[in-house]
C-alpha cells in the first residue's frame, strides 16, 4: 500500500474487492458515464465486479496488466489506476487509465496516484514508457497527465467508443527514465 495523503492509499486491487467496486461504480455512474464506455446493469453487479476482479488476478499474474484501487481510510474505494496492455520486449510499454470518485476531486489525489503509479511502473516492473488518453474536453484529467510528467503527443481521431460514440483523443506519453539494467548487464 502506498500513501497517497493521510485519509487515502493505493494498493493493488485483490480477491474480495468485488462488492466495493460495485458500490463505488454505481456512486460514480453518472460522474463517469461521459468517460467511459457505455455500461449496462450487470456492470454495476457484485456478481460482474467480482468476475472482473477475478480477470484482474490473472492479468496481474500473467503480467498483462496491473490494476490499483484508491482506498479511503474508512475502507471504501474512491478511484482507479490501471496499468493496462502491458507489452515487454523492445517496447516495455503500457496504457494508463484512471478514474477518482466525484466526492474526492480537486485534491491532488489523481495527480498524487499518477506520480505513484509512475514510479511503480519504472522500479517494479521496468517498463520505459506509460501512455495516456483524455477525450479533447477533459481538461483536468490533461493537467493531471502534464503535471506528472507526461507530455502530449498527438490527436488520434476516432480513438475509443466513449459514452456510445467514437471519440477523438489526446494522446500522451511518459518516458521512464530510470536505467533498466545497470552498463555491465548490458550486452
Amino acid at each position: 500500500m502506498l500513501p497517497l495523503d493521510a485519509e487515502h492509499t493505493l494498493r493493488p486491487v485483490r480477491a474480495g474487492d468485488g462488492a466495493e467496486l460495485a458500490r463505488a461504480y454505481l456512486a460514480n455512474r453518472e460522474h463517469l458515464a461521459p468517460w467511459e464506455p457505455l455500461r449496462d446493469e450487470d456492470f454495476f453487479t457484485v456478481a460482474a465486479q467480482e468476475r472482473h476482479v477475478e480477470h484482474t488476478l490473472m492479468d496481474a499474474a500473467d503480467g498483462r496488466a496491473v490494476r490499483f484501487v484508491i482506498e479511503s481510510s474508512d475502507g471504501r474505494i474512491r478511484g482507479r489506476m490501471n496499468l493496462n496492455n502491458i507489452v515487454r520486449g523492445a517496447f516495455r510499454s503500457a496504457d494508463l487509465g484512471y478514474w477518482v470518485d466525484r466526492t474526492r476531486l480537486r485534491r491532488g489525489i489523481a495527480a498524487r496516484a499518477v506520480s505513484q503509479v509512475a514510479a511503480y511502473a519504472t522500479t517494479e516492473i521496468r517498463l520505459h514508457r506509460l501512455q495516456a488518453a483524455t477525450l479533447l474536453h477533459n481538461v483536468p484529467s490533461q493537467r493531471v497527465l502534464l503535471g506528472a510528467g507526461f507530455e502530449r503527443i498527438g490527436v488520434a481521431p476516432r480513438y475509443l467508443h466513449i459514452a456510445g460514440e467514437w471519440q477523438d483523443h489526446i494522446l500522451f506519453q511518459l518516458l521512464l527514465e530510470e536505467p533498466l539494467s545497470s552498463p555491465r548487464e548490458r550486452p
